[in-house]
This record gives C-alpha cells, sequence and structure tokens, in this order.
C-alpha cells in the first residue's frame, strides 16, 4: 500500500482540433509506434503502482456542456468546433512527489510522432484535492 506521503494528480493531455486533424492524417506505424508508446508507459506505470485510471476522451464534436434548467432538468449546449482547445485524454496517478508527475508529464509530451519525433504535445499537470473520505484538505 502507498505510503501516507502520496499525492494524487491528474495529467491532461489537450490538443487543438488542427491537431488532431494532423494526427488524423499519420500513417498507420506513426499512430501504431505512438499508442506501443502510450501502452508501454502506462503498463510501467501501473506495475508501479502510480497509475489510478487513464482514458481517451471523444473529439468536441460530440462534447455537450450541461447546466441545471428549470426544476434541474438537464439543458445542453454544444456542438462546439470552433473551440481552440479540448481535452483529448487523462491520467491520474498516485506519486510522491509533485516532480514525479512531471516527470511522467514530460514522457508523456515526448511521446513519439511522425518519424519518431516527440510530438510535444502540452500536459497540464494539477493535484486531485481530496483528502480520506472524499474530504477536501
Amino acid at each position: 500500500m502507498k505510503g501516507e506521503e502520496e499525492m494524487k494528480y491528474i495529467l491532461m493531455m489537450a490538443g487543438t482540433k488542427a491537431g488532431v486533424e494532423t494526427y488524423q492524417a499519420w500513417s498507420r506505424s506513426d499512430v501504431q509506434a505512438h499508442f506501443a508508446f502510450l501502452n508501454a508507459l502506462n503498463r510501467e506505470l501501473s506495475e508501479a503502482g502510480e497509475l489510478i485510471a487513464n482514458e481517451g476522451l471523444a473529439g468536441p464534436e460530440h462534447a455537450r456542456v450541461v447546466r441545471a434548467g428549470k426544476n434541474g432538468a438537464p439543458v445542453t449546449d454544444g456542438v462546439f468546433p470552433e473551440a481552440k482547445e479540448f481535452l483529448l485524454g487523462y491520467w491520474i496517478v498516485d506519486v510522491e512527489s509533485p516532480e514525479r508527475a512531471y516527470d511522467i508529464a514530460a514522457r508523456l509530451s515526448a511521446g513519439p510522432g511522425p518519424g519518431g519525433v516527440p510530438t510535444d504535445l502540452p500536459i497540464e499537470v494539477r493535484q486531485v484535492m481530496s483528502g480520506k473520505g472524499g474530504e477536501l484538505p
């Protein structure tokens, strides 16, 4: 079991519509190499007991913003194809220090793109602010 000093962080991978369109034009071998890298990193983090969860997300063409309407009924707004940037996926990790979360984020950012050149995607790192029993610290 992990020690008391460890903290959870969410590592969020964001992209632009243009970036996704560029990715969709990658060769099959480049896509396979990128996913092999991600799968290997996910396996490494899981075996180290650091990976809590990770998921890729559907594109912004499937996104909706929901607010409570009358009587709390959901009111949706969207699709937002004009969005400048959107969330592509996330990892939740449980690590000993912020520096370890930054190291993992840098490795994600350096994942291979076309021809093995690092993608250099920005990865936002934020601490998950829940304490024991779901209470805020």
